[in-house]
């Protein structure tokens, strides 16, 4: 056995041993050491409940892949958990799809400007965000959407941002003046629901077949994940009645997706966005979503950067990573053409767990 191998079922066993802190069931109580199933916990009421469904999760799994093969996996990397917040990331895919077929050409046109109706013409403030804005999470839109008010998600802190908190700053879910779009950096989920929205209309079909046919089936994904919308996130499309689907789960429903299902998709920045001798995504746009945002520079498109070091100290300046609540990691480290993914990691754990997985592939 190699040095390698050996290290990477260390790795494994590591990832078993220190699983998130949620109970598997998403219903039943937390035990004590335990914290309770998802993040909606944490909203202001009435909006602290889940609005889709939530899924009996899995054992801890995932895999390691370098130079595009399999080098470990652990647990079942087949099973099509919920993901939470990567599904983000899955959004700004779309986008470049949307871009190639020439329904987005410019990402700094406002939304208004192509979608009028939808929430973005209504105000003066709203008529100035762009799909840049909401991509990059400096929007400041303001609204209602899919049943949920933006300020739900205002003064939120999460445990990626690198900025010391804003001693102003207020309990999450209370209001605060609004700033320009593009002036001000907050991770709201209530806009990123709006930006679907926005791409649902833009395509005029549901971003899950669409993400079916533009990314899944050629990158001969499974056919167990599915991405789910909320139970009352129902729309009219040109007389079709369609789901409305989120970018995350933090009120339920969202993408459920295997490990393996998440290293394919991971492996198009790689790849230059060619997969099968086809081109899935444009290998400009992948770039694009890895360039910081002005105001943000450890985030770029709905991923999470390294640019300073601050997100993972083990990896390169030019990793960067999908990330979720409940312990859900997708890294990619274009030093060691790697792509890790780890579901169900206490968070807690997560920088010995990269340490220790790089060290293994150097």
């Amino acid at each position: 056995m190699s040095d390698t191998t050996a290290a990477l079922q260390t790795l494994g066993t590591f990832a078993l041993a220190h699983e998130t802190p949620w109970p598997r069931d998403p219903h039943a109580a937390a035990a004590p050491g335990q914290q309770p199933f998802g993040v909606h916990h944490n909203d202001p009421p009435p909006f602290n409940r889940a609005l889709g469904p939530l899924h009996v999760r899995g054992a801890p799994s995932g895999v390691v892949w370098q130079h595009g093969r399999e080098r470990f996996a652990w647990g079942d990397p087949e099973r099509a958990d919920q993901t939470f917040s990567v599904a983000k990331t899955y959004l700004a895919l779309l986008a470049g799809v949307a871009h190639a077929r020439g329904l987005l050409s410019d990402l700094h046109e406002p939304v208004a400007r192509r979608l009028p109706g939808i929430g973005f013409d209504d105000t003066a403030h709203n008529a100035a965000v762009t799909w840049q804005h909401l991509v990059q999470q400096t929007s400041e839109w303001e609204g209602t959407c899919l049943g949920l008010p933006d300020q739900v998600d205002r003064w939120r802190q999460v445990g990626n941002d690198p900025r010391p908190p804003d001693p102003q700053a207020g309990r999450k879910g209370d209001a605060r003046p609004l700033h320009a779009p593009g002036t001000y950096w907050e991770y709201n989920d209530v806009r990123i629901n709006q930006l679907s929205l926005a791409l649902l209309h833009l395509f005029g079909s549901p971003l899950p077949e669409v993400f079916d046919d533009a990314l899944m089936k050629p990158l001969g994904a499974t056919s167990r994940w599915r991405w789910e919308g909320y139970d009352d996130a129902w729309v009219d499309l040109g007389g079709r009645r369609v789901q409305s689907v989120p970018g995350g789960t933090h009120w339920g429903a969202g993408v459920s997706i295997g490990a393996r299902d998440q290293a394919r998709i991971a492996q198009l920045w790689l790849d230059g966005g060619r997969c099968g001798g086809r081109t899935v995504v444009d290998a400009a746009w992948l770039q694009r979503m890895r360039e910081p945002c002005p105001i943000a520079p450890f985030y770029g498109s709905l991923v999470w950067l390294n640019t300073s070091g601050s997100l993972f100290a083990a990896a390169s300046r030019a990793a960067f990573a999908m990330l979720g609540a409940g312990g859900h990691l997708v890294l990619v480290e274009p030093a060691l053409q790697a792509v890790i993914v780890a579901r169900w990691l206490d968070p807690a754990a997560t920088d010995e767990f990269v340490q220790r997985a790089l060290a293994a592939l150097r």
